[in-house]
């Protein structure tokens, strides 16, 4: 029997531009492997999107397996005692898999490694999800520390680093195992509907990348700002889940960006996207380095910076009811896509981190029942941010107003309109514009849009001057 090697799968469901097939390759013809054990089982219930996006990547995984003459061998139940049974039956001399970056995933990494490991087998844990590993950035540090804090130096590293590629390496080969598989994940089994399953497979991935790049991306920087605009990549999801390289995508972004005939706009563009690339990356490093900053400020001097965990406008907050329309957008945009615009993304957060004073984790952890997207360290890398506990390094957290983001880039209310239709036929210039006293309800057929639930300049005001009292300003 030839030597073989287990490649299990998570949340890397492709097999082009694969760092941890290549790594399972080194070690003999690759046994594909994917285990529901109750921790995924959990996070795809959470969100029935993100569940049913799951599913449809998981069988295009498995049909372009079949093609090479494997399959993808599904178990349920505990992770390692799913991947030992599987090396003895195949005669296995080991497993690799793609690393985590949140917490609770580093954590589970070590102990399915120790768990390997005490029984005789090797057990290789590769970076397959950023375009460049965080050792290779830290490595670049001209001091000492782990991993970098500020967005702005780790950038200048990580644009002159050069992109591996894993693109059809020489050895890579798949088992054809006998061993029984399990049924493939359906959405059923999650608690999802069936009927709405979007086409996630690495091919679809590799369209939508060609089509933006093609059509869309030398418009970014306006996109980036301007959500009726959507011109954006979309790439989220597949990003998260893996049905694409975010190697693959720098890569063919910093190709077109090499075209001669570009505009000054253009290149604007096309650097702009690789930088949101980048945030991307540094996120994923911030959660590798620092691990517990999954559920505590990674700025030690706001650990003990009070909180609230409820408020009175929460609720409102979440349904899209706020009286502030381009916050209310936003997120119904989400309840009804599973994504949104990501500039209207950050007003949204600010809102509930500065108008109403909650918790980031809150809204974290409420969008991530909605999301489609998955992937924890960047969820939490991103809140942090807004809510000036994270990387940014800005002297006061960056409060935005969202009457005055709607006017600068919804100006004409295009976006407001499509998902809020209590104001779609209301002029603009009689939408609420932040005033919780001054404003009234606006009737419409029925139909009544609510009231602002706060005074924005007044909320902002006092979480200033209590930020200012906390850090001694």
């Amino acid at each position: 029997m030839s030597e073989t090697f287990i490649y299990r799968f998570a949340r890397d469901l492709r097999v082009d531009d694969h760092a941890g097939l290549a790594s399972a390759a080194a070690h003999g013809a690759i046994v594909p492997v994917l285990v529901v054990d109750r921790d995924l089982s959990q996070r795809l219930k959470r969100s029935p999107r993100r569940a049913a996006f799951y599913c449809s990547a998981v069988a295009a995984l498995d049909a372009e397996l079949r093609a090479r003459g494997s399959r993808l061998i599904v178990k349920r139940g505990p992770l390692a005692a799913a991947l030992r049974q599987i090396a003895r039956a195949t005669g296995a001399r080991g497993a690799a898999w793609s690393a985590s970056y949140d917490g609770a995933g580093i954590r589970g990494d070590a102990q399915l490694q120790s768990a390997l490991e005490e029984a005789g087998l090797i057990a290789n844990l590769v970076h397959d999800a950023p375009a460049v590993p965080p050792e290779e950035t830290d490595a670049a540090r001209p001091s000492e520390g782990a991993g970098y804090r500020a967005f702005s130096p780790y950038y200048e590293i990580w644009k002159s680093m050069t992109v591996g590629t894993f693109e059809a390496p020489v050895l890579q080969r798949f088992a054809a195992s006998e061993f029984a598989s399990e049924s493939l994940p359906l959405p059923s089994e999650f608690d999802a509907a069936a009927d709405e399953t979007p086409d996630a497979s690495p091919s679809a991935a590799r369209a939508r990348l060609a089509s933006f790049l093609r059509e869309r991306a030398t418009q970014y920087s306006v996109a980036m700002n301007v959500p009726s605009d959507d011109r954006t990549s979309h790439l989220s999801a597949d990003l998260a889940f893996g049905t694409i390289a975010a190697r693959t995508v720098v890569r063919e972004t910093r190709t077109r960006a090499e075209d001669p005939f570009l505009l000054s706009e253009e290149r604007l563009s096309l650097r702009l996207f690789q930088r949101s690339l980048a945030q991307r990356d540094f996120f994923l490093q911030l959660g590798w380095f620092h691990p517990d900053t999954g559920d505590a400020p990674l700025q030690e001097k706001m650990r003990g910076f009070s909180l609230a965990r409820t408020h009175s406008g929460v609720d409102a907050w979440r349904e899209g009811a706020t009286g502030f329309p381009l916050v209310d957008a936003g997120i119904r945009q989400l309840r009804a896509t599973g994504w949104m615009h990501p500039h209207v993304r950050a007003v949204c957060a600010s809102f509930l981190c500065f108008d109403l004073g909650v918790d980031w984790r809150v809204g974290r952890d409420d969008w991530d029942r909605h999301q489609i997207e998955d992937e924890p360290a960047l969820a939490t890398g991103n809140w942090q941010w807004i809510a000036g506990v994270g990387a940014d390094m800005a002297q006061y957290p960056r409060i935005y107003n969202p009457e005055r983001q709607r006017r600068r880039y919804d100006p004409n209310g295009a976006y407001v309109k499509r998902w809020v239709p209590e104001l779609a036929h209301v002029p603009v210039s009689a939408w609420p514009e932040g005033s919780a006293v001054a404003q009234i309800a606006l009737p419409l057929f029925g139909q009544t849009y609510a009231r602002p639930i706060v005074d924005h300049e007044t909320a902002a005001r006092e979480f200033l001057a209590r930020y200012r009292k906390f850090v001694g300003d």
